[in-house]
């Protein structure tokens, strides 16, 4: 009878020894999964199938307690002993509930549920970078007044440990600059575009056909989506965002395949790039399609990788590199976001730099290098351009980002691209303006 009593305790809840050598029930901790798409079915999934290395790194075990679908009648797969429910209230309401993981698509209602979950004294982890970059702020002063951890790693740049990387392992630099190519669809689309001969709309359909392009992919190609994973980066980097008005944001459906072969020539490549910094007391960015040169260390990063460069005062520039989007590189990045929750090894809720301004900040170049691939298109420009100037139907040029904005307003038809890396023209060849 002894040994059948325990089996059947081993099968109802798993057992583990305590500092007396007897056998006691392992505690667990239950978790709820709000929406069940792509990344909530790989957070799922991912628990399921690593359930011995959350168990051997937690101590305990990980059970999904409750999943928030949109259909209940739909087959998903899920055990029968998990709560399914379209009713928010069933899972904020259940007896033991210890971390809330949010996998919706838009600001709401993904920031009312989190605000709720962490009011009941719940850690919270999102995969929402719209949601985040608009409230995260508020939602981390929360979570610090209810003395829990929320997890965002999975915002920015899916499997890439961006936000670990500068809250964790970057404490006494000071950030001066991060660039990113934080959109892998934009980056597959200008890759196909540039390796294939492409046309933009044969590049997107095919992005679409591979799953990396929605239906819709406005956020994607016109740089809403980079946008918002900038904004996130800006406040855990210099503690605080720019004015969302102010910051330039261009996406790549204007980009033809003529500009991506003429700039190829002149060996620089078109990747999207989302770009913040500290000029002058003022967090300044911008999200454009930009030209780098091989000098620079986006220039090889190609399809749907993302990579993220960080210039910091000590340290120097360090470049993280990897999957940017996908079931598991994002599942992924909300698992370690679990782990440090219940280890209670993560940055507190309200967890920011303030950055202050220093000598070194005011030095900052404010004027960028600036290539125009068609300067026979200029109506009017300050100075004339001789061929000197000119550089295989392209003109260098180097200002500041109000200069060219004013350019760009007075001559519509030309275009204009920063140019980051070593480009390396005479001295005759640069119009400074």
């Amino acid at each position: 009878m002894e040994r059948a009593s325990l089996f059947f305790i081993q099968r109802s809840s798993p057992l583990e020894m305590n500092q007396k050598g007897s056998w006691t029930r392992m505690s667990s901790i239950k978790i709820a999964i709000l929406g069940f798409g792509t990344v909530g079915q790989g957070v799922y999934k991912t628990i399921e199938t690593h359930q011995k290395e959350l168990e051997s790194v937690l101590g305990k075990k990980v059970e999904v307690a409750a999943v928030l679908i949109k259909n209940k009648e739909k087959d998903r797969g899920i055990h029968p002993g998990v709560l399914v429910t379209d009713k928010f209230e069933e899972i904020i309401d259940l007896n033991q509930l210890d971390v809330v993981v949010e996998a919706i698509v838009g600001n709401e209602p993904a920031y009312t549920y989190l605000q709720r979950a962490i009011q009941r004294g719940c850690h919270v982890i999102t995969a929402n970078k719209e949601m985040f970059a608009s409230y995260g702020t508020d939602l981390k002063e929360l979570a610090a007044q209810h003395d829990v951890s929320i997890g965002f790693e999975a915002t920015v740049a899916g499997g890439v440990p961006v936000i670990q990387t500068i809250q964790q392992l970057l404490n006494i630099n000071r950030i001066k600059k991060i660039e990113g190519i934080l959109n892998g669809t934009s980056n597959y689309i200008l890759s196909e575009m540039r390796a294939k001969g492409e046309s933009f709309s044969a590049a997107l359909t095919a992005a679409q056909e591979k799953g990396y392009a929605e239906a819709d992919p406005t956020n994607d190609v016109e740089g809403f989506d980079a946008f918002y994973k900038l904004m996130i980066l800006s406040e855990i980097a210099f503690g605080g965002k720019p004015d969302w008005e102010r910051v330039p944001r261009e996406g790549i459906t204007a980009i033809t395949r003529e500009q991506i072969e003429k700039a190829e020539k002149l060996g620089l490549r078109f990747k999207l790039i989302a770009s913040i910094q500290l000029i002058n007391g003022e967090i300044v960015g911008s999200v454009r399609p930009t030209l780098v040169s091989k000098s620079h260390p986006l220039y090889h990063i190609e399809g749907v990788e993302n990579s993220v460069s960080i210039e910091a005062d000590i340290v120097g520039r360090i470049t993280l590199q990897g999957p940017g989007a996908g079931m598991l590189p994002t599942a992924s990045a909300v698992i370690e976001d679990l782990i440090h929750a219940v280890l209670k090894t993560g940055v507190p809720g309200n967890s920011f730099r303030m950055q202050q301004q220093t000598p070194e900040d005011s030095q900052v170049k404010e004027k960028q290098n600036w290539l125009i691939l068609n300067p026979d298109d200029l109506d009017h420009f300050p100075l004339s351009l001789s061929s000197s100037a000119e550089l295989e139907g392209s003109c260098l040029i180097q200002a500041d980002e109000n200069t060219v904005h004013s350019l760009r307003q007075e001559n519509r038809n030309a275009s204009f691209f920063e140019v980051l890396g070593e480009f390396m023209l005479e001295e005759r060849q640069l119009v400074k303006l």
